[in-house]
């Protein structure tokens, strides 16, 4: 629950309490910043989920579970709500708590995060807030949302373009809304792109913000529309089985795009080029019918890598080593890293391999 006398998502700095450490002093303040000195208890009933207990006089303690972390005030026994935390890994300090500079509280589970060098938009089930960033956070927007249980949203870093965009209240719709041109505390036109029949599944801005990729629920399709004209630029074929898509990103440069699933593959699509992309060999027949006529049309992968297909990932575009040779990234929920480097021609191999979460010790944190 919300502290009482706080709206929703009221950002507040980071507070120092009177002994050097995180949070208010006891008795102080409404809100929990966090809880140092922990000590980890496991429930053998709850596999997944981790006890961080402190002693009742400092006033709280938290739960970390898969799904995330809880903060519990003790006495009375109440949840803290749903915070989200802002760090500043440049700021000086040894350790995280002086790192820490900015909290935001939610009556609600926060699903996702965007953020970009002038604000940062926090995503909730039913409604999205955008707040100034860094300096003195206020809250600028709110818009009320489609049912988003995966917090789908992205922002476009540009410093042209401020474009904000989500699914729209219509099945299979997109929203986009250019923060620059809509004035706070004002409700603009919905600008909508209608980009398929079933439940947007994921959603990706490339850099400039010119073209939005999506896909739906289904899984076999990638759309790309201008963001401008609102036209269908393209249509990329993941596969023809239906498959959860984990991720969809574009190269710095707007040259490639790259989609994983839960099929445990990774595609890598041309865009500058769309020659280099693969066709169906019904392509050369000539005239088919309507439904075969969609299919043959479509644009598949240039290229492709497996991961472990019961591992979920996020995928993006590393650094190019050459004018002809690009890399994507693949980071695992299993703790793996995997790079692989491909060629316009569709050659693909891999180039590093690695398990993240041995590289060093949490006490390296």
């Amino acid at each position: 629950m919300a502290a009482e006398g706080r709206s929703e998502g009221h950002p507040r700095p980071a507070a120092r309490s009177q002994d050097g450490r995180g949070g208010f002093p006891h008795g102080q303040g409404d809100h929990v910043t966090s809880c140092h000195g922990p000590i980890p208890l496991c429930d053998p009933a709850e596999p997944d989920q981790l006890l961080f207990a402190r002693p009742p006089p400092r006033g709280c303690f938290c739960c970390a579970m898969e799904s995330g972390v809880r903060i519990y005030n003790v006495e009375p026994l109440m949840e803290k709500g749903h915070l989200v935390l802002v760090w500043d890994d440049a700021r000086e300090g040894p350790g995280g708590k002086d790192k820490l500079v900015l909290e935001f509280t939610f009556t609600k589970p926060v699903l996702a995060v965007r953020m970009r060098h002038d604000k940062i938009v926090i995503v909730l089930r039913n409604r999205i807030y955008v707040y100034s960033f860094p300096e003195n956070p206020t809250k600028l927007f709110e818009f009320d949302t489609r049912d988003n249980p995966k917090g789908l949203c992205d922002l476009c870093p540009s410093l042209e373009k401020q474009l904000l965009v989500f699914p729209g209240h219509k099945c299979g719709s997109l929203q986009l809304v250019d923060l620059s041109s809509t004035q706070p505390g004002t409700s603009s036109a919905p600008f909508t792109i209608n980009a398929h029949q079933g439940e947007i599944a994921c959603v990706s801005l490339n850099q400039p913000g010119t073209v939005v990729a999506s896909a739906s629920r289904q899984g076999t399709l990638i759309r790309l529309f201008d963001t401008q004209s609102k036209e269908k630029l393209v249509e990329l074929r993941r596969g023809t089985d239906p498959a959860t898509l984990y991720c969809i990103n574009f190269s710095h440069d707007s040259s490639f795009l790259c989609a994983s699933s839960d099929k445990g593959t990774v595609h890598v699509f041309a865009l500058k080029d769309t020659r280099l992309n693969r066709r169906s060999a019904l392509a050369r027949v000539g005239k088919v019918g309507p439904v075969i006529g969609q299919y043959v049309d479509s644009q598949w992968s240039l290229a492709s890598f497996t991961v472990p297909a019961e591992s979920a990932c996020v995928c993006a575009f590393g650094r190019s080593s050459a004018k002809t040779v690009n890399s994507v990234i693949a980071i695992c929920v299993d703790g793996t890293f995997h790079k692989y480097v491909f060629t316009p021609d569709g050659n693909c191999n891999r180039e590093a391999f690695d398990v993240y979460l041995d590289i060093c010790d949490d006490d390296d944190f």
